[in-house]
């Protein structure tokens, strides 16, 4: 039996996640988000799994680079841009789109010699405000761009939701009017819409959509589970039991004393903890799920440890595999009990878990 604790990675679920996409915004092209080590999952792992999408996203630079090198022909989104002539320089040598959202880089795209057919993004703050530029700017920097030889009919327009995961909230109609209302040509594509985007807002879909953590399994919105919406969860995390203590009535387990038997039990030693990305701020009671059954986590998580109470009516044995969260058990349900998000949880497992790519044929 092996201590590491492991994060299954099912191939099946991620390419249903993506023709849920596909399906829903049948028209558009497809730009998978990928960034933060693709939310935590391996980049290279899903960005294999995905190759049918029309374009990969990431954040930044470094993350491109991995990537170009595995896809020398691929349509590759560098979503932050850069920051200075060097990064400029090497994104245009690896053939990268950066999104421009400042007159700076503006300037240095003038500034320098760029490949034929180079391609950027144009980013407008419609309402985030976070990166972009105004859109009472829009048709300015629009002509600027378009100025430049080698970015004639290759400049694309994006903006970025903030209100999304709450489809009640008025505001993202409004932004997707702004988005509507900038003075740029009408031959421009475009791309506004997030994973919320493409399953609350078909009005936002246009030319270009830009799924994320819906590839991964997970709601982009508040109070439903991927599960609700006919998602598949991609990663599912696991530890094994490593012992299995009789309790007793009023015995306290873990650090701080914290937690005290209100009657004679038995509590299950779990390898995972806080060191493998496991939540240390978790909610007493937060289930796991052993045997398909849940059970509760008592005391605090340590390090390398948690502890579950089973009670004295199990069949649980040293050994056994307990699944933290994923398949049967929503990473929202666990993010909840963390007063965190799904987002969080996921880019936050730690490099020492072993992660084992699964599909049809595997297992």
């Amino acid at each position: 039996m092996s201590r590491v604790c492991k994060a299954c990675i099912s191939v099946d679920a991620l390419k249903h996640n993506f023709s849920l996409a596909r399906e829903a915004a049948a028209g558009s092209k497809l730009l998978a988000v990928i960034k933060a080590n693709a939310y935590g999952h391996g980049m290279l792992t899903v960005a294999d799994a995905l190759q049918n999408a029309d374009a990969f996203a990431v954040a930044h630079l470094e993350e491109a680079q991995v990537l170009r090198e595995r896809y020398p022909q691929k349509s590759i989104v560098l979503l932050q841009g850069f920051v200075d002539e060097k990064e400029l320089e090497i994104l245009c040598a690896l053939s990268l789109t950066p999104v421009v959202h400042s007159m700076y880089q503006i300037a240095l795209l003038e500034s320098i010699r760029l490949p034929d057919n180079f391609a950027v993004w144009l980013k407008v703050d419609t309402g985030m405000g976070r990166l972009g530029i105004g859109p009472d700017e829009c048709r300015r920097v629009w002509e600027r761009l378009n100025h430049i030889p080698q970015l004639q009919g290759q400049v694309r327009l994006m903006s970025h939701f903030a209100n999304a995961d709450n489809p009640g909230d008025t505001r993202t109609d409004v932004q997707i009017d702004c988005f509507n209302a900038l003075a740029a040509p009408s031959f421009a594509e475009r791309s506004l819409a997030n994973s919320a985007g493409i399953m609350a807002w078909p009005q936002s879909h246009y030319q270009w959509i830009r799924p994320g953590i819906m590839l991964y399994g997970v709601s982009p919105f508040k109070e439903k589970t991927g599960l609700d919406l006919g998602l598949k969860p991609v990663m599912t995390l696991q530890g094994n039991i490593i012992a299995i203590n009789a309790i007793k009535k009023n015995q306290t387990v873990g650090y701080g004393s914290c937690w005290q038997a209100d009657e004679d039990t038995q509590i299950a030693v779990v390898a995972c903890g806080y060191g493998d990305g496991y939540p240390r701020h978790i909610a007493e009671q937060t289930p796991v799920l052993i045997q398909r059954k849940r059970y509760p986590i008592v005391g605090r998580v340590s390090m390398d440890m948690l502890c579950v109470n089973l009670g004295n009516a199990h069949s649980v044995q040293v050994g056994d595999t307990v699944t933290l969260w994923g398949e049967g058990l929503p990473v929202e349900t666990i993010a909840e009990q963390a007063g965190s998000i799904a987002y969080e949880l996921l880019c936050q497992v730690t490099s020492r878990v072993n992660f084992i790519k699964q599909n049809s044929e595997h297992g």
